[in-house]
């Protein structure tokens, strides 16, 4: 137990004899809004982080703005270099921000170290309609990488936000077989608004206004989609000395696959999923099954027998998940809808909790900023950071599930 005498108790000094104890008063509060909608992250602050001494970690092997747009110009070919940006033309141009992660599933990287990969770019400017993109899950072991077509109405995704280490401000929010490594991104998001409307604002029981809680909901389900399908990488500005890191997210951290027919699981096919989830790999009897709304409709569609029960339910972590017993083991059943917000509705993933680790360097945060006393603009601002990433301890325990072809 630690004594103070003649020192008043503040947050410097808190922070100094007890570390984690407004880390995790924050973390406690954070998983209150909406756990069901980031499952991923959701369990990883109820299950609690490691301290990353660094951005690199190595290991042993309320309404929110819309999450995607669509593509309104044609484009036959697309010829992808390191270093080099791209051009598209969305719908909603206004939903992205500089700085955001975006994925573009439609388009499949053909060759290289991230060949199979869904295109993810880093935007780098906005012009109008016109997003500019670097790719950045080009690796530079190939000059160029042809790709395409980019045809009109596929889809854009945001993705986490990804900010430089100097960074203050962001854009405004209106044991392993082998040893590996990932990359804390930095997570940022903004929020203001004027004095007076500061004044007049009623503040929440844990003192976050309304305003701030769904800055936290849409950083929340950027982070989830980084944390699930991010690209790992370290990319450089043109102009700029500084590099910014991608997480690389854990549906890329495993190599094996279940497959199953688009639309229609037979009982036979949950025996071949539950045994591929839970036997020849060391894990735990219990796992976590995410998945998209068109593989929570086929396993739905499954009868239940003796042998397969699904009819029980539980909130663990403060997520609500069906149950799925069988004599492999527990599958706990939760729909994401991160998958279809990723174009990915028929995919899912087992993951075991037991071997996932969530890693922060910088602990989630919130630090208010006057802009009125700065002198700059009649704002009281509120940035929002985390610099964290999701790695699995053994990748063998978890496996993605995707439809055949």
């Amino acid at each position: 137990m630690n004594h103070i005498n003649n020192r008043p108790l503040t947050t410097t000094l808190t922070n100094e004899i007890a570390p984690d104890l407004l880390t995790n008063e924050i973390d406690s509060r954070i998983v209150k809004i909406r756990p069901s909608s980031t499952p991923l992250d959701q369990i990883s602050r109820m299950i609690g982080s490691r301290h990353a001494g660094s951005m690199r970690v190595d290991y042993y092997s309320v309404d929110t703005k819309d999450d995607k747009s669509t593509v309104t110009e044609t484009q036959r070919a697309l010829n992808l270099k390191y270093g080099a940006t791209i051009d598209i033309k969305v719908e909603k141009a206004e939903i992205f921000s500089i700085s955001e992660t975006v994925m573009i599933p439609s388009i499949k990287i053909t060759s290289g170290q991230y060949n199979g990969q869904s295109l993810v770019g880093y935007i780098t400017a906005i012009d109008g309609q016109t997003l500019t993109i670097l790719p950045v899950n080009v690796g530079t072991d190939v000059d160029t990488i042809p790709c395409g077509p980019l045809n009109e109405g596929d889809i854009v995704i945001r993705m986490g936000r990804a900010a430089k280490e100097l960074d203050v401000q962001t854009a405004q929010y209106v044991a392993l077989p082998k040893k590996d490594f990932n990359y804390c991104q930095i997570f940022k998001s903004q929020v203001e608004e004027s004095f007076y409307q500061r004044l007049a604002d009623k503040e929440v029981g844990w003192n976050f206004t309304d305003q701030e809680e769904v800055a936290i909901i849409d950083m929340r389900m950027g982070m989830e989609k980084s944390f699930l399908f991010g690209a790992r990488a370290r990319v450089s500005l043109s102009g700029s000395d500084e590099e910014i890191l991608l997480t690389g997210g854990i549906w890329n951290q495993t190599d094996r696959t279940f497959k199953y027919t688009r639309g229609s699981m037979s009982v036979d096919d949950l025996y071949g999923l539950g045994r591929a989830a839970f036997t020849g790999r060391s894990g735990s009897s219990r796992k976590v099954l995410l998945g998209g709304s068109g593989l929570m409709e086929a396993l739905s569609k499954v009868q239940n027998n003796r042998v397969i029960g699904a009819d029980e339910r539980c909130t663990v972590w403060g997520v609500d998940f069906n149950i799925i017993v069988t004599k492999f083991g527990t599958l706990y059943v939760h729909h994401s809808e991160v998958f279809d917000l990723c174009g990915m509705e028929d995919a899912g993933m087992v993951i075991d909790p037991d071997f996932i680790t969530k890693y922060s360097h910088v602990p989630f945060s919130a630090e208010r900023i006057s802009f009125r006393k700065q002198g700059l603009r009649n704002t009281e601002g509120v940035v929002l950071t985390e610099a964290s990433c999701i790695i699995l301890r053994h990748p063998d325990s978890h496996i993605r599930i995707l439809p055949k072809d």
